[in-house]
């Protein structure tokens, strides 16, 4: 743990996040006060740009050039957004701030107000989060009572109000466009951009969209300045990111390292290393939109620029850990399956050709797949890349080409041998009765839903194969350990 560098998450655990004193004890609004009464707001402005603070939400986009692009624009209304629609499966970063630090976010979405002209804050946050709702809720309310948020903020002319608004559970408002949609009370689609929402967002005047780590991150940048943030990390990604640890990993959690850790660092040190002593297979990164890195690439050093070089993405920071007992092609049809449930439908690439994948995915995982299947899947995955209106569409295939790219062994094993090597995929198990081993007791036939097992009392039973289901009710059963499955 000692590895970890916490900036993001710097007062997680470390102070009541109800109560606005400790979060001011901590350094807490000095960052705001030093942008309100010593500096104008281009100064922050060039501050963040030289910082090279980038986006942690996925796509890595320079902080400072989008808060520029929004500060450039003429209008008489501007607005600064808060996404904290976190969905990847296992994913919690986000989550863990708003709970444990909400006046970070709450400080550094006023500064990007004051930057670049805004007065009015949207938290956008998934109704699933009640406890980061509530202490953003109580947290607000403080600032308010403070003088923190409100008219005249510090008593300066600058004035500023954050609200809330609920998601309802949509993975693709995450996307910047579709959020602003969904904050509009419109069907949450994504559009086409350009202009971007620096340009024409919200009720289409200019919006910046940032996530929540990107704003937890804002403020220890103006109170310790230039050199401090950039003597973290790697030249091109300064600083650090969060990873939620899952998997078949020891130390499941979250943790905070600098840019350009090793994911060997990540995976064996702080995370402790594989459970029960399996053999490290691959790791997730991205979620549903990243793609598997396998163990040939564990001391590739963590920046985005890596991350996808190698077939991955960075994405908000998921890290699954996947051991010998996963099945990559599996693997890829549970992302593949994720993203259809939570595709918007809008585009036909998205709609109907991950639908398509996803059908391909299932002939081979369940015994119909061919090397037809394989050129097809590869082939659709890399039109859908191109064709999809928005980041949901263009990632999807990723899963799919990664696991195609280093496990391509796997998908011709369940195609050319009929056999899932991790045992993963049902409709391509055997199970067989070992008849030194059977004591024909008939629990196992007694059991079995399709009765597809026979025999005698006191001798080996038998299955038959071709009426068998695969359910493994058998095995539970067996107190001899006399069925075997491969």
């Amino acid at each position: 743990m000692a590895q970890q560098i916490r900036i993001a998450l710097r007062n997680c655990g470390k102070l009541d996040p109800e109560k606005i004193e400790q979060y001011i004890a901590q350094s807490g609004y000095l960052a705001l006060e030093k942008a309100l009464f010593d500096n104008k707001p281009e100064d922050i402005l060039k501050l963040i740009i030289d910082s090279g603070l980038r986006g942690r939400g996925g796509g890595g986009f320079p902080t400072g050039i989008k808060w520029q692009a929004a500060a450039k624009q003429k209008s008489d209304e501007k607005f600064v957004i808060c996404n904290a629609d976190e969905g990847d499966p296992g994913a919690f970063m986000d989550r863990a701030v708003l709970e444990g630090d909400p006046h970070s976010v709450l400080e550094a979405m006023t500064i990007a107000g004051y930057c670049i002209g805004a007065n009015k804050g949207i938290i956008y946050i998934r109704a699933e989060y009640p406890l980061a709702i509530e202490r953003l809720n109580v947290a607000i309310d403080q600032a308010y009572k403070m003088g923190f948020l409100g008219k005249n903020i510090m008593g300066t002319a600058f004035s500023f109000d954050i609200s809330i608004k609920l998601g309802a559970g949509a993975f693709v408002c995450g996307e910047e466009t579709a959020l602003i949609k969904s904050i509009e009370g419109k069907r949450g689609e994504p559009i086409v951009k350009p202009p971007f929402p620096a340009e024409k967002g919200l009720w289409m005047k200019p919006t910046i969209v940032n996530n929540v780590e990107t704003y937890a991150s804002v403020c220890p940048i103006i109170v310790n300045g230039l050199e401090w943030f950039r003597g973290v990390g790697t030249e091109k990604s300064p600083g650090t990111k969060v990873f939620a640890l899952a998997g078949k990993i020891n130390n499941v959690g979250l943790v905070e390292v600098p840019m350009g850790s090793t994911l060997r660092e990540v995976v064996y040190e702080i995370g402790g290393g594989i459970k029960d002593g399996k053999e490290f297979k691959a790791v997730q990164t991205g979620g549903p939109s990243g793609g598997c890195i396998t163990k040939e690439s564990l001391d590739t050093p963590i920046t985005y620029e890596n991350l996808i070089q190698i077939g991955s993405m960075m994405g908000s920071g998921g890290m699954i850990v996947l051991d010998e007992d996963d099945c990559m092609v599996n693997i890829a049809k549970f992302y593949l399956e994720f993203t259809l449930d939570e595709s918007c439908g809008k585009c036909t690439p998205c709609r109907v050709g991950n639908t398509r994948m996803f059908e391909l995915l299932e002939d081979i995982t369940e015994g119909r797949g061919t090397q037809l299947t394989i050129t097809k899947l590869e082939t659709l995955a890399n039109t859908i890349k191109k064709a999809s209106l928005c980041g949901l569409g263009q990632t999807a295939p990723n899963p799919v080409l990664s696991t195609m790219k280093y496990f391509k062994h796997e998908y011709e094993e369940h195609i050319n041998n009929k056999k899932c090597r991790a045992k993963v995929c049902r409709e391509l198990l055997t199970f067989e009765i070992v008849a030194d081993k059977c004591v024909g007791c008939s629990l196992c036939a007694r059991n079995c839903p399709v009765f597809c097992i026979h025999g005698e009392p006191k001798t080996p039973f038998v299955i038959d194969q071709k009426a068998c289901i695969k359910c493994g009710s058998c095995v539970e059963k067996c107190n001899f350990d006399a069925i075997t499955v491969s």
